[in-house]
């Protein structure tokens, strides 16, 4: 009698422990839509697009020049100004962890100067992933100044 409780203990949680998994790999594609959205927007500078990612109460919260910054959504986006994409710019997901409506996910931005790492929290309200927050750094890309030959002549 034991054996088969146990049985049918592991049968439920090995049944509970894919159900979330199936539940998290259905909404993967939704919370990457979000996010592509947001890089698509940052690459070409449409402020429609990156406020369309975001919750109403989205902040970006950073640490510059000894200080804690918050910054908010309708102060986020209005400088932004439509361009086409840069050559020198990429966008990638690094990663995304999911859990029933919320979710984390890292993204690098990297211009011809500066590689962005972003840490997002995500919801799903109303069935749409939305961005609730951000936290952000930045670090120089590493260069190496190359000594010029001289010639003799």
């Amino acid at each position: 009698m034991r054996k088969v409780f146990l049985l049918i203990s592991f049968s439920f949680l090995s049944f509970n422990v894919n159900a979330q998994t199936s539940d998290a790999v259905n909404e993967w594609p939704l919370v990457q839509k979000t996010l592509n959205m947001y890089i698509e927007g940052q690459a070409t500078g449409d402020s429609a697009m990156v406020a369309s990612s975001f919750h109403d109460s989205w902040q970006l919260k950073y640490f510059a020049e000894n200080k804690f910054n918050i910054v908010t959504k309708s102060k986020y986006v209005v400088g932004y100004k439509k361009h086409p994409k840069s050559p020198n710019w990429s966008g990638r997901i690094v990663s995304i962890d999911i859990t029933n409506t919320v979710a984390t996910a890292k993204v690098e931005i990297s211009t011809s100067k500066l590689l962005f790492t972003d840490y997002f929290n995500l919801m799903k309200i109303n069935q749409d992933w939305v961005i609730v927050d951000k936290i952000s750094t930045r670090t120089p890309h590493k260069t190496v100044e190359t000594p010029t030959v001289q010639t003799k002549g």
